[in-house]
């Protein structure tokens, strides 16, 4: 075993050419660290050998290295695709309450044009909300909001902040149903706002335009001319802006002149309108009132002939209501 070790060892070996070979390696090494201490020789061995060993190094290290770079590629791509989603929902968010804002800001603006319109005219007027439109082909009607309980009656005119829309035909409790001046149904008494000229404007099938078929053939019409309401018949006051004359061409009979008119008012685009009432009506649902009758001591008596005709002098008859009669 010895023999072994001296061998595998020679450097340590307890002769006396081992101790030389020591203390020759020995005075090596300290001429080695002092050259090296004072003109850097090692060092410069050493930086030349990481030029040769460091591609080694980066080529052994390339694996982990594209892992690394491919895991934050990753990671930064999945970032800025969440920030890019996230972005791009800000975004429509953004434009839907522009949208939104623009669309609040238009309908104040034609609210603005309706209040307007009742300050300059002094007129008494009702709010209304568009429910629902029909402009089919047979029938241009109109949905409100408003109905009977809210002192809707049946023949009122319906107008916008640009002209007359139409009148209401039909009244339910909580809504009322509009025919438009453009309804095949519908006539309105107008009149030229530049010569005076009367006439009767009827709505057609063709669309959003009013027919003036009873023109005369010496009459002065001509494309632009307004028309305005008459008020003849009572039922639409005069005044009011109903349409804007587009073509004035001769009858199929050749006996008269047929106009063609677009209405004022916006039709397909109103979402609030006016309805007029009488200067001394109020707005609103009427109150119930009993009628009062004469005093007791002054109504006639009761017979079937005067419950059936009295008399022109004679006074009506008492309330049978609930309510006593008032007393003078």
């Amino acid at each position: 075993m010895a023999l072994a070790r001296e061998e595998s060892s020679p450097l340590f070996a307890g002769t006396v050419a081992g101790t030389l070979r020591l203390i020759v390696y020995l005075a090596l090494a300290m001429v080695l660290m002092v050259l090296d201490h004072r003109n850097g020789w090692i060092w410069r061995l050493r930086y030349t050998t990481s030029v040769l060993v460091e591609p080694i190094y980066r080529l052994a290290s390339l694996p982990a290295t594209g892992m690394r770079a491919a895991s934050v590629a990753f990671s930064d791509r999945k970032m800025l695709t969440e920030q890019n989603q996230r972005l791009r929902e800000d975004l429509l968010l953004a434009n839907a309450k522009l949208n939104r804002m623009a669309a609040v800001a238009e309908q104040n603006q034609r609210l603005k044009e309706l209040l307007d319109t009742q300050h300059s005219l002094e007129l008494n007027v009702q709010l209304a909300r568009v429910i629902d439109v029909d402009l089919g082909a047979y029938s241009h009607r109109m949905m409100l909001n408003v109905g009977a309980r809210d002192g809707v009656k049946s023949g009122q005119v319906v107008i916008d902040a640009h002209g007359v829309i139409g009148q209401v035909v039909q009244v339910m409790p909580r809504t009322s149903l509009v025919m438009l001046v453009t309804d095949p149904e519908h006539a309105i008494p107008v009149v030229v706002e530049r010569t005076g000229l009367r006439t009767i404007a009827y709505g057609s099938r063709d669309g959003d335009l009013l027919s003036l078929p009873n023109i005369s053939m010496a009459a002065d019409v001509h494309p632009g001319d307004k028309l305005l309401t008459s008020g003849l018949g009572g039922r639409f006051p005069p005044g009011f802006p109903v349409g804007e004359i587009r073509s004035v061409e001769p009858a199929a009979s050749g006996m008269f002149l047929e106009g063609r008119a677009r209405p004022m008012a916006d039709l397909d685009r109103s979402e609030d309108v006016l309805l007029l009432h009488d200067l001394a009506e109020p707005v609103g649902p009427p109150e119930p009132v009993a009628p009062a009758g004469p005093p007791a001591d002054l109504a006639p008596p009761a017979s079937p002939s005067s419950s059936a005709t009295p008399p022109r002098d004679a006074a009506p008859p008492a309330s049978t209501a609930a309510t006593p009669p008032v007393q003078p």
